[in-house]
């Protein structure tokens, strides 16, 4: 089924790309879940389109800029972004062709960058304090998707996990974070032996353990034990140890069902059907079983 959003996407970047004076020829639907991501093939860029706030889609420019002066495996930005109202902004980024397929993204690798990211000093960029479940919320508050009994379970539930997140110990201490860093989010780069970590939407600060807990999660996506040690491995901590996995790992469970949750509002039935198997297992199954992708 077509996304009845993609015309409208499509022509923020059109509109976007002659602003920046970058050739469209070709343009091609590349991703789109939380984001909507296309290819300029003739100028080799990839265009993301933001919802919300500019300011989140500037910091992402900026930090990732920084970040490149300091050698970080990062994603590179290609111009300044372009805001077309209120809520939407265009960003144009190097293109990393990804065809001679390294295999999956190695957790090692996003364990690495991690490390390194954790250790440099906070960018001098004004950058949000990570609210745990703050999206997912203001969703809840408009979405027209759920029943009221589904929508009272995820409000209930949010507010227990958030309660026990402000009693939850950090030993990592805080700093500057990727803010949904996971191994899906990297790239490889052209010659297919290094990644980049991308997507840089929702950078921020808070406890450290928030950047790892979401490979941890990600065994209710088929994750294994050998690849959460090739990541703590490298990162040089493991959460497995940590009292405080479990609420965090809830809390990412529920945080990943706000993009359905938007997805099946505008009417993609196949967002709708994962969105409720997902809340079939977080209700009746266990912590670690796993469910269904898109």
């Amino acid at each position: 089924m077509p996304d009845p959003t993609d015309d409208t996407t499509r022509d923020h970047v059109l509109v976007a790309a002659e602003r920046r004076g970058l050739d469209a020829r070709g343009l091609t639907l590349l991703h789109r879940h939380a984001t909507a991501v296309y290819l300029l093939p003739a100028v080799d860029a990839v265009a993301r389109v933001h919802a919300g706030e500019p300011a989140a889609a500037q910091r992402a420019i900026t930090v990732t800029r920084w970040l490149v002066d300091r050698g970080l495996a990062v994603t590179e930005p290609l111009t300044d972004p372009v805001v077309l109202g209120e809520d939407t902004t265009v960003t144009f980024w190097v293109h990393y062709p990804q065809t001679s397929a390294p295999g999956a993204p190695d957790p090692a690798a996003l364990g690495r960058i991690l490390r390194d990211l954790h250790q440099l000093p906070t960018p001098p960029v004004a950058l949000p304090r990570h609210r745990p479940l703050a999206s997912l919320r203001q969703t809840l508050a408009t979405s027209t998707v759920l029943d009221p009994n589904d929508r009272r379970w995820l409000t209930t539930t949010a507010d227990t996990l958030l309660d026990t997140y402000d009693t939850v110990h950090f030993p990592l201490g805080e700093g500057h974070l990727h803010g949904d860093a996971y191994p899906g989010n990297l790239v490889h780069d052209p010659t297919g032996h290094h990644w980049r970590l991308g997507d840089w939407d929702e950078t921020c600060t808070g406890p450290r353990e928030l950047d790892l807990v979401n490979t941890y999660q990600g065994i209710r996506l088929g994750r294994t034990a050998a690849d959460l040690d090739r990541f703590a491995d490298a990162y040089g901590y493991d959460l497995r140890d940590w009292p405080g996995l479990p609420v965090l790992r809830a809390i990412r469970d529920l945080h990943t069902l706000g993009s359905f949750l938007n997805r099946a509002a505008a009417g993609d039935t196949t967002a709708n059907q994962v969105l409720r198997h997902r809340l079939h297992v977080l209700q009746h199954g266990r912590p670690t079983d796993t469910w269904t992708t898109s």
